[in-house]
């Protein structure tokens, strides 16, 4: 491999462990991290398009929710129950969501995500 790809590489791996690193704070703090904090992320920083960015942020929940629920659990924080009856019908609802994201214009989805964080935010500080 020349230089200047393995630098472009390592660029890469680099912003890519920094975001993963970025999530993962977040979601340990607060729940979030997939979505709100990768998409944006991969879009701004690596250019990735709004379908990638969404579709690589929910491969990479896996591992990150998983390891999160195991550490929560430890510390008594887990009402596995209530998380199931919340996480089985959202599946219906990410099938939903990626059926019509495939038909709406990617200008769309980045005013839908948009206004979802700033209604998000809105909340957050006045509520």
């Amino acid at each position: 491999m020349a230089p200047s790809m393995a630098l472009m590489r390592s660029r890469r791996t680099l912003t890519l462990a920094a975001i993963g690193t970025a999530a993962g704070l977040y979601s340990g703090l607060f729940g979030v991290g997939g979505g709100t904090v990768m998409v944006p992320l991969l879009t701004l920083w690596l250019g990735y398009g709004e379908r990638v960015a969404t579709g690589t942020s929910l491969a990479a929940i896996i591992p990150i929710a998983a390891v999160a629920a195991l550490v929560h659990g430890g510390y008594g924080n887990v009402h596995l129950e209530e998380g199931l009856l919340v996480g089985v019908p959202a599946v219906g609802g990410v099938l939903a969501g990626i059926w019509l994201q495939q038909r709406i214009s990617t200008r769309a989805i980045s005013l839908g995500f948009a206004a979802l964080l700033v209604v998000v935010a809105g909340d957050l500080l006045l509520g």
